[in-house]
């Protein structure tokens, strides 16, 4: 009797539709959707950030399909010994091993606004002319072919480095390498930060198109299932030419507004500052979708300390006077595992193309605890410094039934 009334209920519910993490050659909008709503931050995955077997289980146990800044290089290309080539054998022989685990799993890469003199003792390869029909010679990356020439962005983020210029060959050049090796090694998903302070040149948007097309032509030919994610930060709502978006998805911070009678909470809101929520640009997407709004995610940014850490009022987009993930990791547990849990259900409600990437591993600036770190883990022996938000970030999304 009893099995027949669970039967007859689950009849009048329907069908349990089950995420679909399908695909090869292009991504719909229901895949796109299924992978941005099980994303999680894990900076330097790939490259050095922590014990990988248990940031493994971590992943299979909260159920991380999209694994955000995997391989993140903020400049230091080169760094004396072959840094950036080592890196990345590094990072292939790790993504095997996570994707042996789950074959499903997205691993991004991040190409950034940041170059810095240190390509110059990096060779060019063969491969990387041959794409861009330039000839093949024998030299090395050269920074002063990658800088605007109005000397715009030149020390922009510390001595020797430079916002690079995409309408420039050299960039061109630049990016494919970095793109196309990401791919090779098994990523499937390329972040390229800040891409409004790198088109000063470009108006229409035709060189970020050509960097993107070819980056989509070498993933067509060598990506595991022939497809790259791309995305980038879009503070105007997202690059758009002639009626087509140039990104899968867009990418913002969560710009997380101070509450002053409350102190050293947090909260999201509509409207403030430049937050996207509401923003974000539509048109034909790169798969041949129409969308009126593209699918976004939202993150707890890093980008270091204002001079009073802990203090309300520092203006920019200082929360309590850290950035957001520091302000996150310096709560009680109590309230991070609220939060989390406030901010998916808020962005999810207010706008339905965004999804809250959830924050796993990542750079701290400041802290009041003198730690440098977040992890999601819970702590344990294998990661010591775990701030333990695994458990609740897998009840969030076990509760997730909506696409």
């Amino acid at each position: 009797m009893r099995v027949r009334i669970l039967l007859a209920v689950l009849a009048l519910l329907g069908p349990v539709q089950a995420r679909d993490y399908r695909f090869d050659g292009e991504m719909s909008e229901e895949v796109l959707r299924s992978y941005l709503s099980r994303s999680m931050t894990l900076m330097y995955l790939l490259t050095g950030g922590g014990d990988l077997d248990d940031n493994i289980r971590m992943m299979k146990e909260t159920g991380v399909k999209f694994a955000g800044r995997a391989v993140h290089n903020w400049g230091r290309e080169q760094g004396g010994e072959s840094a950036l080539p080592k890196r990345l054998e590094e990072a292939r022989a790790k993504a095997a091993k996570i994707h042996a685990a789950d074959p499903e799993i997205i691993l991004q890469a991040c190409i950034f606004e940041i170059v810095s003199d240190e390509i110059n003792k990096l060779a060019v390869p063969a491969w990387a002319f041959e794409a861009l029909g330039m000839p093949v010679e024998t030299r090395n990356f050269r920074l002063d072919d990658i800088k605007y020439v109005s000397g715009k962005g030149i020390d922009q983020w510390g001595k020797a480095t430079c916002i690079p210029d995409v309408s420039r060959p050299e960039t061109k050049l630049w990016f494919h390498y970095l793109a196309a090796s990401y791919i090779d090694i098994g990523c499937e998903a390329i972040h390229f930060g800040q891409t409004e302070i790198m088109n000063s040149n470009d108006p229409g948007n035709g060189h970020w198109s050509e960097v993107l097309e070819r980056t989509r032509a070498h993933a067509k030919q060598k990506a595991r299932r022939h497809f790259v994610l791309l995305d980038s930060h879009v503070p105007n709502g997202g690059l758009v030419r002639e009626g087509k978006l140039l990104f899968d998805f867009h990418s913002f911070p969560l710009r997380v507004e101070e509450v002053p009678e409350k102190p050293r909470e947090g909260r999201l809101r509509i409207g403030y500052k430049d937050a996207i929520y509401g923003r974000s640009k539509g048109g034909v997407t790169p798969s041949g979708w129409k969308c009126e709004h593209l699918p976004y995610l939202v993150e707890l940014d890093n980008y270091g300390r204002s001079k009073k850490p802990g203090e309300a009022g520092m203006g920019v987009h200082w929360v309590w006077g850290w950035d957001e993930i520091t302000w996150f990791s310096q709560q009680p547990a109590a309230y991070r595992n609220e939060w989390l849990g406030y901010a998916w259900k808020w962005v999810r409600e207010n706008d339905s193309a965004g999804y809250l990437q959830m924050p796993g591993m990542r750079c701290l600036a400041g802290a009041a605890d003198k730690k440098n770190w977040y992890w999601v883990n819970r702590p344990s022996p294998a990661t010591p410094g775990g701030s333990g938000q695994e458990d609740a970030i897998r009840e969030i999304w076990e509760k997730d039934t909506g696409k």
